[in-house]
C-alpha cells in the first residue's frame, strides 16, 4: 500500500540527473584541466593593478610636458627667424622626440602589465571553475546515491515521513543547486574566453606599440640630422644661416613657377590621343614608396621649415636614402629637374581628371620629360640627405616629397592615398 502511495523517486530524478549530468559533462570536457595555483592570485592582481595606475599617473606626467613644449615650439615659431631662434625649435623638437619615446615605452610597460593581469585573471577563473567543476561532481553523485533507493527504503531509513518528505526537499534543493552551479560554469568559461580574446587583443596592441617606438626612435634621429646639419650649413653663423634661408626661398618660388608652367605647357600641348590615353589611364593614386609611414602632413604646423619657406604643400613619406620611387599612377612627365648637384631635384607628372604628382628630394632619375609612365614604374631614388645628391638647403633627413594638385593647385595626398 505504501509503494502505491509513494511511487519510486527515481524515475523523475534519473531523467533530470541525465540531463544535468550532460550538460555539466559537456563544460567538465570542454575545460582543460589547470592545476591548482598559489592562493596568492588575489594579491598578484591587485599589485598587478596597482602598478597599471602608476604607469597611468607617469603617462599623463609625460603628456603634459609634451603639451608644454610644443606650446614653446610654437611661440619660437612665431618669433623673428634667427639661427638662434631655429636652433631653439629644434632643441625643443629634440626634447619633444625623446619624451614621445619614453611615452611609447611606458605603454610598452603598461601594455605588459596589462597583459600579466589578464593571465593572472585567466589564472584565477580557471582555478574557480576546477571548484565549480568539482562542486557539481559531487552533487550529482549525492543525488544519485539517494536515487538508488525505492521509496520503501527510504521510509525505513528515516524516522518518520516527514523526515522522508524532508529527504525529498532536499533531493529538489540540490537539483536547482546543479542547476544554479551549471549556469556559473558556463558564466566562468564566458568570462575566460573574453579574457583570451581580450589577451590576443593587448598582445596586437604591443606588436604596433614596439613599431610605434621604432618610428619614434627615427624621429629622434631625423631632428638630431636636422641639428647638426643647420650647424654645418651655417658654421654657427648669424649671416650664413640668413643667406641659406634666401636661397631657399628663392629655390621654393621658383619651384612653384616652375611646377604651375611645366603642367600647363604639357596640357596644352597634348593631342587629343594623349588626352584620351591620360583620361583613360589609371588615376587612382598609390604609394610611390614602401613605407606609409608620414613625417610631415600636408600644412603641417610642427613642420620644423614652416616659417622659413612657408606652408608644407605635400607630405613627407619616411624612405631611406636611394629607395625606389614609383609612378603614383599612370601620367606623363611634366618636368624634371635633377643635375646631380645637392640643389632641390624633383621629378612632376600629370595625370588624368586635372591630378598631378610632384616627387621631391630625388637622388636619382630614371625618366624624360613627355615621356609615358605606368602605375608603379620605377622613375627615380628618394634622397634628402643632409647635403646629400637633391636634397635642397633645408631637408629634415631621408625622405620622399610627395605632392598632389588638383587643377594645379596643392591638395592634400592623403585624401587620394588607399
Amino acid at each position: 500500500m505504501v509503494m502505491n502511495i509513494m511511487p519510486r523517486l527515481s524515475l523523475r530524478h534519473r531523467c533530470q540527473i541525465g540531463l544535468l549530468a550532460a550538460i555539466a559533462a559537456a563544460f567538465l570536457v570542454a575545460t582543460p584541466f589547470v592545476s591548482g595555483q598559489s592562493g596568492g592570485l588575489d594579491e598578484e592582481i591587485n599589485t598587478l593593478n596597482l602598478q597599471i595606475q602608476n604607469q597611468k599617473k607617469q603617462l599623463e606626467d609625460i603628456q603634459a610636458r609634451q603639451k608644454k613644449l610644443q606650446t614653446q615650439i610654437e611661440a619660437k615659431q612665431r618669433d623673428r627667424i634667427s639661427l638662434n631662434n631655429q636652433l631653439s625649435i629644434l632643441e625643443d623638437r629634440l626634447a619633444k622626440a625623446q619624451l614621445d619615446i619614453d611615452s611609447v615605452n611606458l605603454e610598452i610597460d603598461k601594455t605588459n602589465l596589462e597583459i600579466r593581469k589578464i593571465e593572472a585573471d585567466k589564472d584565477d577563473l580557471d582555478q574557480q571553475i576546477e571548484g565549480q567543476k568539482e562542486h557539481i561532481a559531487n552533487l550529482l553523485r549525492t543525488m544519485y546515491k539517494q536515487d538508488q533507493a525505492s521509496a520503501l527504503e527510504v521510509l525505513l531509513l528515516n524516522d518518520s515521513l516527514a523526515e522522508f518528505l524532508n529527504q525529498v526537499k532536499y533531493l529538489q534543493d540540490t537539483n536547482q543547486e546543479i542547476g544554479n552551479s551549471v549556469e556559473e560554469l558556463k558564466d566562468s568559461k564566458d568570462k575566460l574566453e573574453q579574457n583570451r580574446l581580450s589577451l590576443d587583443q593587448r598582445n596586437g596592441d604591443l606588436l604596433a606599440l614596439k613599431n610605434k617606438l621604432q618610428d619614434r626612435k627615427d624621429d629622434l634621429g631625423y631632428e638630431q640630422l636636422n641639428k647638426t646639419n643647420l650647424l654645418k650649413e651655417t658654421r654657427s653663423s648669424e649671416q650664413q644661416f640668413q643667406s641659406l634661408l634666401q636661397q631657399a626661398k628663392r629655390e621654393q618660388q621658383q619651384m612653384e613657377v616652375e611646377i604651375a608652367s611645366a603642367e600647363k605647357l604639357v596640357r596644352k600641348k597634348m593631342s587629343q590621343k594623349d588626352l584620351d590615353r591620360l583620361n583613360s589611364g589609371n588615376n587612382t593614386l598609390d604609394w610611390p614608396v614602401p613605407s606609409q609611414y608620414i613625417v610631415a602632413r600636408f600644412h603641417d604646423s610642427d613642420y620644423p621649415y614652416r616659417n622659413i619657406i612657408g606652408e608644407h604643400s605635400a607630405i613627407d613619406i619616411r624612405a631611406k636614402q636611394g629607395t625606389t620611387i614609383a609612378a603614383a599612377a599612370d601620367g606623363y612627365v611634366a618636368k624634371v629637374k635633377f643635375d646631380g648637384s645637392s640643389s632641390y631635384a624633383y621629378i612632376m607628372l600629370i595625370h588624368g581628371n586635372g591630378l598631378a604628382t610632384v616627387y621631391g628630394h630625388v637622388s636619382a632619375v630614371y625618366v624624360v620629360a613627355d615621356q609615358y609612365v605606368k602605375q608603379g614604374q620605377p622613375i627615380g631614388r628618394t634622397g634628402g640627405l643632409p647635403g646629400g645628391t637633391g636634397s635642397g638647403p633645408f631637408t629634415t633627413g631621408p625622405h620622399l616629397h610627395f605632392e598632389v594638385r588638383l587643377n594645379g593647385l596643392p591638395v592634400d595626398p592623403e585624401a587620394y592615398l588607399p
